[in-house]
């Protein structure tokens, strides 16, 4: 069987995350959603994304294919499920197609043709940019039950004061001292190599992955997720940062998602919650319009290449795109387009030149290279978002 994770019509509501991965490489709880499912299925994936992504996500092809939409969460009754789907047949939960079993990639009418078999299963899907922090902590159980089933935790050093110590887990060669680990709330997981330096409180669910570090003094608040190689430190709340991105300094980041080579500068901050306690609406890249998250406490959701000045403020439900700088005194709007330059006294276009010169210098100090399949998708992202950069 050859599996294929395909990117369904969620892809827009995903923006601006979507714009640079396929829906797959979303980081939830402590695992993309690929690697969820490469472990629950054993073995390997590839991509049926959108055509100028397929540059780095390349589609591999076999004579037998179960395709797959990765925004459902696998869980083990769902791929028993998928196991027994028969050869030109279609799983779907109510409308919404799961996966489809086929000879070769189709399209959606001629998926529409295929038999259609009812998923019994009901399972957890990420359909909105929100829905990233708020199904964090379901995601983080899940993946830590996942990871640590029939193996010991690295000893936790004595120097630290440790609530429920059965429910955090070290890898091999994490580091953590003189801090507060507390996972009475959810369980603390952290990655091989990763560090938590010295007068840290952390409250679970709380995932630092592979590499990762937490600098001192920092106070974080369950369900959030550092991906590998970042760097936080200040004040955290129920968020989720892909990866490769650095919030070091003191200020607070509150029901927010950072996506990868981003970087918060020293006491910058996002507001989480409406001072009236209005539910929040978001930028929609589907309806191009703000549109109801049904939330009251949500944040800050920032593209790919991303980076903010000292002392920037986000208001509540602020939408960043792809390679933005912000760094004017100030409130900036609510949306702010890919490729934008400024702040709250006005925006100017970002020119691709000045962008890639700063990430191949931001990824080379994380030993990656910023290479011409990196800049391919970067120029194309700048030239679908033109249309909302009216500057």
């Amino acid at each position: 069987m050859n599996y294929v994770l395909f990117d369904s019509e969620v892809r827009t509501s995903l923006l601006p995350f979507t714009f640079t991965r396929p829906v797959g490489e979303i980081r939830i709880g402590i695992l993309t959603l690929r690697e969820k499912w490469e472990r629950h299925l054993r073995s390997e994936t590839s991509y049926l994304a959108e055509e100028y992504l397929q540059i780095k996500y390349p589609l591999k092809s076999g004579t037998d294919n179960l395709i797959i939409d990765p925004s459902f969460l696998p869980s083990a009754e769902l791929v028993s499920a998928l196991g027994n789907l028969p050869p030109e047949t279609a799983l779907f939960r109510e409308k919404a197609l799961v996966a489809y079993r086929s000879a070769a990639p189709r399209s959606n009418d001629e998926i529409q043709k295929l038999r259609a078999i009812s998923c019994e299963v009901e399972p957890i899907r990420i359909t909105h940019t929100w829905d990233i922090f708020s199904l964090n902590g379901i995601a983080l159980q899940q993946d830590f039950d996942l990871i640590t089933k029939g193996r010991k935790s690295a000893p936790i050093p004595a120097s630290n004061r440790v609530i429920r110590p059965d429910n955090i887990f070290l890898e091999e060669g994490a580091r953590v001292e003189f801090s507060i680990l507390n996972a009475t709330e959810g369980p603390i997981y952290l990655g091989k190599d990763s560090e938590i330096m010295e007068g840290n409180m952390i409250r679970g669910a709380f995932a630092l992955c592979e590499h990762a570090v937490v600098k001192m003094g920092a106070k974080i608040y369950g369900a959030t997720t550092v991906g590998p190689y970042g760097k936080v430190c200040g004040e955290i709340n129920n968020s989720v940062i892909f990866g490769y991105s650095s919030k070091g300094h003191d200020g607070y980041l509150g029901n927010s998602v950072l996506g990868e080579w981003c970087n918060i500068g020293a006491d910058s901050n996002n507001s989480n919650l409406k001072n009236n306690y209005a539910k929040v609406r978001l930028w929609n890249y589907a309806t191009e319009r703000f549109d109801q998250t049904g939330l009251q406490f949500c944040g800050l959701m920032m593209g790919d290449h991303s980076k903010t000045a000292i002392n920037t403020m986000f208001n509540t439900g602020t939408v960043i795109g792809v390679n933005c700088n912000i760094y004017t005194p100030g409130f900036p709007r609510n949306f702010v387009p890919s490729f934008s330059w400024g702040g709250a006294t006005g925006f100017s276009t970002y020119q691709t030149s000045k962008a890639f010169e700063a990430a191949k210098v931001m990824m080379a100090r994380r030993g990656r290279t910023f290479d011409e399949k990196e800049a391919a998708i970067l120029e194309h992202v700048f030239e679908i978002t033109k249309k909302w950069r009216k500057y």
